[in-house]
């Protein structure tokens, strides 16, 4: 049954573009996130909308369609693309092909410059607009829901380029310096850690919007054995890195000290896909480390049984928004071995194990140790779905 807030807007918009994008794929942290929100909105009785952004212009869904978005990412089940997807037929076909069913589900559609009206058209004055994961936040559309006297909330995962801008692509810089200048004329910004909110508002500074920091939820799904990859070896301890293999992730450390552990290392799995280009990274890959094998395509049923078994998960990320796979390793029961960072503090407290990541020696002989010695975790109570949304939702969003 729906649940009942006694603080609902009059409507809810949710942008489903990045979601929809992501058809077919594994999804990342930020479009759990996403999906989560739509689960968690369909679940309400408040009214629900969906906007989505195509390359023939915009999209809007009802609940119903909303609903069929939800369904079809979670079974895989897209269909074939439609005639109207032949306009950037460069994208995935899954991508294509979910966005013809919204297309079909549409109860409104806009060319780009139609967007304000069809919006003022079908808003009741007062909703609410999230925007959840980075795409299709751009002055068209914040013009749009202002018009139509809704108002925005803007889910801000982190500010990693303007932090760290040695970790990201040279063109991501002024990117996020853009975004987050939109993010800045929004009504409410929601952020996943109290860390993230002090550096948003930093960035923002006396012209920041309210900043609303609630944890993620941690979902535990229910652990198959069974489901292992058959690269898992029976009967030999392993470790697991789950991430996109990118800079800010410095897997580097870890094919340093794997190359340090001589003949024989326990198994190294990289759970993620290749990120953006580093050549001389992905030339040692190539070449082969051994005991390291990357897994880029698990499915969440084959990750959590692996990251279970594992002796730790390793994560010795130098920049994080938030950073799932060590609260969902610890939810396991699975050690965690992270770099000393104020984002991990905060989202792991005392049950991390906690390694500087410029003492490489440090974890190696961690890594020795639990090789040869298992070790249990502190008890680790992860952050729930239903706390987050307690906390988001009842602050005018």
């Amino acid at each position: 049954m729906a649940r009942i807030s006694t603080n609902e807007p009059p409507a809810r918009l949710i942008d489903l573009t990045r979601l929809v994008s992501r058809a077919g794929r594994v999804l990342t942290g930020v479009d759990r996130v996403e999906r989560a929100y739509l689960a968690e909105l369909l679940d309400r009785d408040t009214p629900l909308l969906a906007l989505v952004r195509t390359p023939a212009g915009y999209l809007l869904l009802d609940r119903t369609g909303a609903a069929d978005v939800l369904r079809r990412i979670d079974s895989g089940a897209f269909g074939a693309p439609g005639l109207m997807s032949r306009l950037g037929k460069s994208r995935p076909k899954a991508h294509r092909a979910l966005e013809s069913r919204c297309r079909e589900q549409a109860i409104a559609r806009a060319p780009k410059p139609a967007l304000g009206r069809m919006l003022r058209r079908r808003l009741p004055v007062g909703t609410i607009y999230l925007n959840l994961g980075i795409s299709n936040l751009t002055q068209r559309v914040l013009k749009g829901v202002r018009g139509s006297g809704g108002r925005i909330a803007v889910f801000v995962h982190d500010t990693i380029p303007l932090d760290h801008p040695d970790l990201v692509r040279p063109e991501a810089v002024p990117r996020a310096r853009h975004y987050l200048g939109l993010c800045g004329q929004a009504d409410l910004l929601l952020t996943s850690a109290k860390v993230t909110a002090e550096t948003i508002r930093g960035h923002l500074g006396p012209s920041c919007p309210p900043v609303v920091a609630a944890p993620l939820g941690v979902d535990v799904p229910d652990l198959r054995p069974e489901a292992l990859p058959p690269e898992a070896p029976a009967g030999r301890p392993w470790f697991v890195a789950v991430g996109t293999l990118e800079p800010r992730k410095n897997i580097g450390l870890l094919l340093d000290i794997w190359e340090e552990l001589g003949s024989g290392p326990p198994p190294l799995f990289l759970v993620g896909r290749r990120g953006w280009e580093c050549p001389a990274f992905f030339a040692r890959l190539d070449a082969g480390v051994p005991g390291v094998t990357e897994l880029p395509d698990l499915d969440d049923t084959a990750r959590t049984a692996l990251v279970a078994g594992a002796r730790a998960l390793l994560f010795p990320s130098l920049a994080e928004g938030f950073g799932l796979p060590p609260a969902e390793a610890l939810a396991l029961g699975t050690p965690v071995i992270c770099g000393p960072s104020a984002i991990c503090r905060e989202v792991l407290g005392d049950a991390g194990i906690y390694l500087p990541t410029g003492k490489p020696y440090l974890w190696r002989n961690k890594i020795r140790e639990l090789t040869e010695h298992p070790v249990v975790p502190p008890r680790f109570e992860p952050p729930r779905w239903a706390d987050h949304f307690r906390i988001v939702l009842s602050v005018s969003c």
